[in-house]
This record gives structure tokens, sequence and C-alpha cells, in this order.
């Protein structure tokens, strides 16, 4: 049974790995035909025009050479790209578009540098010049390709051996076999918890195959670091393995914290400086056969160069015949250094690939190790798991399948099952038989983590209590503001016009205005104290990876901005997404990946800001559910609170009302007054607008008030905060109100009409006294307990109520609140009945008395629709209020503005030829911060004085660069094309 499926087995990998390797190759070819060197550099597989900034011997007698981007300025950086460490790259001049000058292995990257190590020999030798121009061009990797093959074939023959119980299990055609007993443990780490204890004791335990699922933050490492110490403990040879070099590397620096036997193999130049020591060339250099060895490459150098001289073939057969010599024993002495170092060791580490049998693993016998490791095994294509599991009897799995999968370029491929990885496979047929799950996780905030756990960790994770409750306002030197307060932040551009850049010949996305809202949440978690270095920018485009770098790059220079893919494994303080689409079909595209959000939002240990477009991003199921995560248990800001910060000049304020303060507070004589928990100085960039309770979207609708976490709103009461009706929100305010000692509770300026008609009506059900005063956005409600007076009192002037006229916050034509104004009239109606039934016999044994009409006086807009009497009907107060509105808004004028009146730009009032000017009808302020606004964006002070400033914004120069050499670089194809024709 078991040969049958092995079979099965590795005729269909084969497949897959051959459609793989065919689309990666297309994907190459058409590279170098069809698309520009811009292109290629804009899709993240190509460096141009970079210079030599330095060059050194290093590594073992490699050529190290550094690369920086040629230009004039020190900050220049590196454009977006997916080079990492590793990586085989192709070195091109150029001045000259023929055969590449060398290949080489990419040893470093940074934001401004790139290193790459050159393997010299005598036939090739590498200058270059420091004046030139150079570029590099990520290549195909066949070696990889190849072991894959040859181990999957290797797969198929093996009948007898070590690994031959294991190959039955792993395919099914056996059961795992019973645990055995295993005594008392003295762990090599006392402070693993309860979850990795157990899976170290079971990893140990079990005969031929045991896995461990290490969720984020669970300390997976740890655990198999633990693992991997008890075997050795117990005299056993370990051979550890992982898909990538940083993986590996990450495993060889907690064993060497442990004093441990440890060879890591694989080229220097893919391998982490601090670990290069235990790396087996730096062991071959330090052993005794180093000089000898040493000393038969001089004397084969000094051959070859007699070799040259000599003309004469029979002394150049004769110096061949001694290189043949010298090479033979030169081989010799090495495997002898190589086996020597294998032997001393008790863990030997590589990549997957790097352990295949044409290595130095080929001098150890069969059988020799006894487990085998694979950590990471989840991102590792299972074809490239059967490279190390063939060589033991027993092997231990980590890694976390519910995170990024292996890379894999051709979509048919992968969804034919290339990536399903070895742990998903045994985790879907075995379950918790072979698998345990570490469920205490030391990363991230309760309420970060809360979410993952439940949407794909079926709630078993805990967070520990070191991190639980841990918030960026607790790290030494960072202030206690708005954005350091709060672990989750969702800001939503729905509604705002921040469109994603709608270009179908783009293949990566990008979207400029969710780029001016991470660098300013950036800069106002930068101003509270947060280090850069402590802060990450993570999104799932490189186009985006670019835009946000030429924004905030030379700012912050080490803030960290990378794609999700590029940050696995990872973690920071304070993490920013900036999920990009935006668009009228709801189409979510890249997103779409379930496990990459997952990665995205569990790197970030006290604090996660998601920016996104949720009528967009809610059009899938997944992300749906960490908005709404979001939505109940994080604050939620709209973008309309940073409009007058990122879009002043393209985005009109006619349908939107800007967002206010939001506190409420309470006074009264019985109480002290409530203070708002955070000053105006920290809240952040938006000043007073950071403490918005109610954002607004166009039409009125609230957006996010009822879910935002605002524990000033009411005292620390949790109703307020997470209700998710506003009249609701508004009813357990005034209920708090009512049941304290306070007398007068005053609500914010930044609610709108309909709000304080809210307001108003529930005021009105607890028979609380309900006044609106102010004028425009500094009109706000004051609600205040009745206090009878023992003596009957005349009826109040209705002064109080307001002195101006009710301004809807709405800028537009018509300022007046017509259902404010409706509302008032109303509850002046009620008020009047209720003095009447309160004056009582006195007032019956009088007779019914006659109201005195008021003296109507047009002392100010909208005066004549305040003063109508109770019996008017609406159809008057309409066109009272029209009346009011071709008056001058000026107070205490009745110039008429039918004919002649100026509209003011900044309060949307219009006003006579007298006091149309901003500075005397009272938008003075306004007016000079319009003014200071478009002189920094113009560069004139004045009409005449000087030439605009007309130059682009960063983000659409470059979009329009991209087109522009998309464009060309179609022309230059196209004269290629012609001139081919033409030669045949």
């Amino acid at each position: 049974m078991a040969a049958a499926a092995v079979e099965s087995f590795v005729a269909r990998q084969l497949d897959l790995l051959e459609l793989e390797r065919d689309a990666e190759v297309e994907e190459r070819r058409s590279w170098q035909e069809n698309i520009s060197l811009k292109e290629l550099q804009s899709r993240g597989v190509c460096l141009l025009k970079l210079q030599v900034s330095s060059q050194r011997t290093g590594l073992y007698g490699r050529l190290l050479v550094t690369f920086e981007p040629r230009r004039c300025v020190s900050s220049a950086v590196l454009p977006s790209n997916s080079f990492t460490s590793g990586d085989i790259v192709g070195l091109y001049d150029a001045a000259n578009e023929g055969s590449q000058l060398a290949t080489g292995i990419l040893t470093r990257i940074t934001q401004k540098s790139v290193s790459v190590a050159f393997d010299e020999s005598h036939d090739c030798q590498l200058s270059l010049d420091r004046e030139s121009s150079y570029r590099l061009l990520k290549l195909a990797n066949d070696v990889t390709y190849k072991r894959l093959k040859k181990a999957l074939i290797t797969l198929r023959k093996y009948h007898s051996g070590p690994a031959s119980s294991l190959i039955e299990v792993l395919f099914g055609a056996s059961a795992p076999s019973p645990a055995s007993e295993i005594g008392p443990l003295t762990f090599c780490n006392a402070s693993l918890d309860a979850s990795q204890k157990e899976a170290v004791k079971f990893a140990l335990s079990q005969k031929e195959l045991a896995v461990i699922h290490g969720p984020p933050g669970t300390g997976k490492t740890t655990t198999v670091v633990e693992v991997i110490l008890q075997v050795v403990k117990q005299g056993l040879k370990v051979l550890c393995c992982a898909p990538s070099n940083i993986a590996v590397d990450n495993l060889v620096e907690r064993l060497a914290q442990c004093k441990q036997r440890i060879l890591r193999l694989g080229h220097p130049a893919r391998l982490l400086e601090s670990i290069q020591q235990h790396s087996l060339d730096a062991v071959l250099a330090r052993s005794d056969n180093a000089q000898i060895v040493a000393d038969i490459r001089k004397d084969i150098d000094q051959v070859f160069v007699k070799n040259k001289k000599i003309q004469e073939k029979q002394e150049k057969s004769n110096f061949r015949s001694e290189i043949k010599l010298l090479r033979k024993e030169l081989k010799e002495r090495e495997e002898a250094a190589m086996l020597e170092s294998l032997t001393s060791a008790d863990v030997v580490l590589a990549t997957n690939t790097g352990a295949s049998p044409d290595g130095p693993l080929k001098l150890l016998p069969d059988g020799y190790f006894d487990v085998v490791v694979i950590d990471e095994c989840a991102q590792a294509l299972e074809a490239s798991c059967w490279i190390p599991l063939l060589k033991a009897r027993k092997c231990v799995l980590a890694g976390d399948h519910k995170q990024l999968p292996p890379t894999i370029v051709s979509h048919k491929a992968a969804l034919a099952g290339l990536s399903l990885s070895l742990m998903e496979r045994l985790d879907q047929e075995y379950g918790a038989r072979v698998v345990r799950t570490l469920t205490v996780q030391y990363r991230m905030h309760q309420a970060i983590m809360q979410w993952a756990s439940e949407a794909l960790y079926a709630g078993q994770l805990t967070a520990h209590p070191s991190v639980a409750g841990h918030l960026l306002r607790d790290l030494p030197g960072v202030a206690a503001t708005e954005e350091t307060g709060v672990p989750l932040l969702l800001v939503d551009t729905a509604g705002c016009g921040l469109f994603e850049l709608e270009e179908e010949d783009e293949q990566s996305k990008g979207n400029p205005g969710e780029v001016r809202l991470v660098a300013l949440h950036v800069q106002a978690l930068v101003d509270a104290g947060v280090c850069a270095s402590d802060i990450a920018v993570i999104t799932p485009y490189n186009l985006q990876v670019d835009l946000l770098r030429q924004s905030l790059a030379h700012r912050h220079p080490e803030l960290e901005i990378k794609s999700v893919d590029g940050f696995q494994g990872r973690e920071k303080e304070a993490v920013i997404l900036s999920f990009v689409r935006s668009n009228r079909k709801g189409e979510v595209g890249f997103l779409a990946e379930d496990r990459r959000i997952n990665v995205a939002v569990t790197r970030a240990r006290r604090h996660v800001a998601v920016i996104c477009d949720s009528r967009t991003v809610n059009n899938h199921a997944f992300l749906k559910t960490l908005l709404d995560y979001c939505t109940v248990h994080g604050e939620v800001r709209t973008a309309f609170e940073y409009l007058d910060d990122i879009v002043p000049e393209n985005y009109s304020h006619e349908s939107s009302q800007g967002p206010g303060q939001a506190g409420v507070k309470s006074r009264g004589s019985a109480a002290p007054a409530r203070k708002a928990p955070r000053s105006r100085q920290q809240e952040g960039p938006r000043g007073a607008r950071a403490a918005a309770g109610l954002g607004q979207k166009p039409g009125g609708r609230a957006l996010g008030s009822e879910a935002r976490c605002q524990p000033s709103l009411n005292g620390g009461s949790p109703e307020g905060a997470e209700s998710r009706d506003s009249a609701d929100h508004f009813r357990a305010l005034i209920a708090d109100f009512m049941a304290s000692e306070e007398t007068q509770l005053e609500f914010p300026a930044s609610l709108n009409s309909h709000d304080r008609m809210q307001v108003h009506q529930i005021a009105e059900e607890h028979g609380l006294r309900h006044d609106s005063t102010g004028e425009g956005r500094k009109r706000f409600i004051t609600v205040s307990k009745r206090v009878p007076a023992s003596p009957p009192a005349p009826p109040p002037p209705p002064g109080p109520v307001q002195t101006e006229p009710p301004v809807q916050e709405q800028s537009g034509r018509n300022p007046l609140d017509l259902k404010a104004l409706h509302l008032e009239r109303l509850q002046r109606e009620r008020s009047g009945q209720e003095r009447r039934a309160k004056d009582g016999p006195q007032a019956a044994g009088s007779g019914p008395r006659k109201v005195p009409e008021k003296k109507k006086k047009k002392d100010g807009k909208g005066h004549a629709a305040m003063n109508l009497p109770a019996q008017e009907d609406f159809d008057a107060l309409v066109s009272a209020a029209i009346k009011a509105d071709n008056t001058c808004g000026f107070a205490k004028c009745t110039a008429s503005v039918v004919t002649l009146g100026q509209l003011c730009l900044h309060c949307g009032r219009r006003y006579c030829l007298s006091h149309h000017l901003p500075e005397i009808h009272g938008c003075g302020e306004r007016a000079r911060a319009h003014a200071r606004q478009r002189i920094s964006r113009e560069g004139v002070l004045y009409a005449g004085s000087g030439t605009k400033d007309r130059a682009l914004d960063p983000a659409k120069r470059a979009q329009l660069q991209r087109k522009l050499d998309k464009k060309l670089g179609e022309l230059t194809s196209q004269r290629k094309s012609k001139r081919q024709e033409r030669e045949k």
C-alpha cells in the first residue's frame, strides 16, 4: 500500500514541479524579451543604476561587492524589491545589454545598499569600475529544482533503510507506533510553559513522527531548541533543517547560546555574520589541515602561472598532470577535514535543499542521524522536506500552516496541490494523534491576539500576563496619547474618495491617500515618543511600498516598510497595515489570502492600525471578520477626521461634515467636573479633531461613532463606548447623568443636527431641561435637571435658549437647520404647558390668561424664525427661514443679500457688502489658515508676486514616470522587432 501511495505521490509531485519550473522559466523569458528594465524594477526583480561603493575579499576567499543607487544625494534608497539574502543574481553592465558579467550570491540588502559575493576563479577575474553603472537581475535557480526531482526519484526507489517505517507512517500505510515511556525530564529552559513542556515530552516519546504547531508568538523556536537539546542529551545525532536560511540561522544562534557543538552547512554568503564562525568553511579554516590545504592551493596557482608562460606541448602536458595530482590531493584533504568536522558536531544544520546527497552530507554513512527536525515546515514544499527526511528513522516537524504557504509562481500548480505542505497534510490526516499545539503567546496584546485566536486557531490561544495588557504608552519615554493608548485602531476611508490608483497596465497597486494617512499616524506615534525602529508599515503591494518609502524614508530612516511576505517571523511594537484596495467593484485581489492577513496582523506586540476602505474590504468574508472585530474591540476613526491634512486640494467639503471635539463635559455643584483623560497637546497630529467621537459620512449618516472605544465619553462606563447606536449612546450618557449628583451635562459642539435632535428628544423623555446655545460649529447642547422653586415663577424668557439662530453643520446654500428649529418650537410649547400645569389653582382662579404678543425684532439672521408664536404652522416656519436666508448673516444686520451679497467660503453663509470680509463677520482665523495653506502649496504670497509652484505630487509623478517608461519600452521593442524582420 505504501509503495502505491508513494508512486502516486511522486508522479504527481514531479508533474507539478514541472509546471512550476515551466512557469518560472516562461516568466524569466518574458521578462528578458518583452519587458523593459524599468518595468522589471517595478516588479521587484531588477535593480538599475547601481554603482560600486566598496569591494573586498572575504567569506573565505570570495569577492564581496557592495552596490548603492547611482545618485548624487547620500539619502538615495533602493526601490521596493523582492531580493533576499541567498538569492542568485546576475551582474550586468548598464552600458552594455549583452551577456552578464558574473553570477553571485546576494549576502545582504538594506534600503540603501546591496552586497553580493562572487566566486572568482583563474578563468574569471571580475574587474569593476567605481564610475560605471551596473544592474542586478534575479536569476532562476536550476540547482533547487534538480535537487527536488532527485529527492522524489530517490523516494520512489527507497525500499529498505532507516526511514522505511517513517515513510509508511507519512503516507498512511501504517499508524504511528504507540508512544514510548520516558522518565522525568530536566528541562534545559526552566521557563517553558505547560503547553511547551507537553510538546517537548510528546516529541521525545514518539517513535516516528511528532508535529509541533506553533501559532504566532507562542515560542515555537524555543520549544524546538529544547527538543534538540533533550535529544542531544540522550547521545543522539540531529539533522536540523528549515526551508530558508534565516530560519536555520535563528536556530544556530539559539543553539550556540547553549554551548552545543553545531555545524552550519551552506554558502557563507547566505549566512548571518553573527553565526558565520559556525559554518563549514569557517570550521575548515580553523582545522589542522587548513594550512596544508592552503599550501596545495598555492602550488596549484603557481603551476597555472608557469603553464601560461610555457609554449612547448610536452611541458604543458607535464604541468597539466601535476595540476591533476594536486587537485586530487586537495580533494582528499578537504574531504577528510569535512568528515572530521561533520562527525564532531552533535547538531548539523542546513536548509532543506542544502541537506542534499550531492553536498558534504554524502561523506556520512546511511542512518548516521537519529532524528531529523524541520522547522517552519509549513512554509516548505513537501518535495523539499523529503531531502532530509530520508536520512533518519524519526522526524519532528514544527511550524504554523495558518501562516504563509510556500511561494509558488504557477497558479495552476498551486491549485493542483503543490501548495499543500507536509505539515498541513499530516494535520488533516492524523490531527491530535501526532500534533501538539502551543497555546500561550508572548508577543501580542490580548485584543490583538483574540481576533487571530477566534478566526484561525479555534479560540485556543491565551495571552501571557506579561503581554496581555501592554500598550505603547508603557514603553520608556512614550507619552500617554490617544494613539499610544489603544491596541487596535481602524481608520476607515470609505466614502472619502481615497481610491486606489486605477491603472490597468500596472502589475501592482497603490493608494496615495492611504500613504498620507500612514504618514500622519507614524508621525503621531513618533511625536509621542515611539522609536521609528519599533514601527513597521506592512502592505501587500510593492507599488504601495514604493510610495510609502518615497513619503516616509527621508523623515524616518529607521522605519521599516515591507510587504507582508517579507515580514513573516518578525515582530514590532507597532504595526500599521495599509490594505490599499479601494474601488467601486469591491475587488480585494491579493488580500483574499487569509493567511497573509493573519501574518500581517500578528506581527504587532502592542499596537495595530488598519487603514482600509471598509466598503471594499467587507466584500471578503475573512477580512470582514477583522473589521467587525476592530469595530467592537478597537477604536474606529473615519478618514474624514484627517481630511484637512490629507486632501485639502481635491476634496469637496460641501457634502461632508468636519469632525469636532467629542469629549462630553459634566459639571455641577455636588460633584467635581469630569476631565478628559488627555489634553489637547497629547492628541496627535489631528489637533482638536483627535478627540472626535462622532465622525460623519456624506449624507449625515453616523460613521463608526458607536464603535469608538473612548472611556472619556462617559467617565469610564463601557455602555457609551461600545454602543452601536448613537441614540443608545446618548441615552446611556443621560441615564448616567440622572443617576449622579451633578446638575448639568454639556454635549460637545461636534454633534450634527440629527444628533442634537436625538439629545433633545431623550432629554424631553426624562423630563430634563435641554437648551441649544452657540452659533454654527460652536453650537452645543446643555442638559440640566429641573429644580422646582417654592414660589411660582413667571414664565422664563426665551433668551437663554440661544442668541443666534441654528445653523446647519454641513456647509451649503441654505445654512438653516429646519429640524432643529421645529424641535425647539415644540420644546417651547411643552415647557409652556408644564409651567401652566404647575401654576395650578392660581391659574385656574384667575381664568384664562391672554399671552401678550411680543414685538418681533429683526435683530439678526433667523430671529424672526426663532420668535414665531407657537400657533403658527410649519409653512410659516419655512417662509420665515427662507426670509432669514435672504438677510445678511451678520448679527443685527437686516440688509438684503438677494441682489448683492457674497457667500463666505469658510462658513457657507451669505453677507452684505459691509460684512462680507472674513475678519468682520468672525471667519478671520479660518481665512488666515486658508491663506497659509495656499501660500505653502503655490509658493506665491499674492497674485502677480511670482510664479506658482505647479510641481506634481510625488506619488503622481512616480506613476506618470512608470507609464512613460513602459511606453518607451513598448516603442523600443517595436523598433527591435521591425529591425529583426528587415534582417530576415
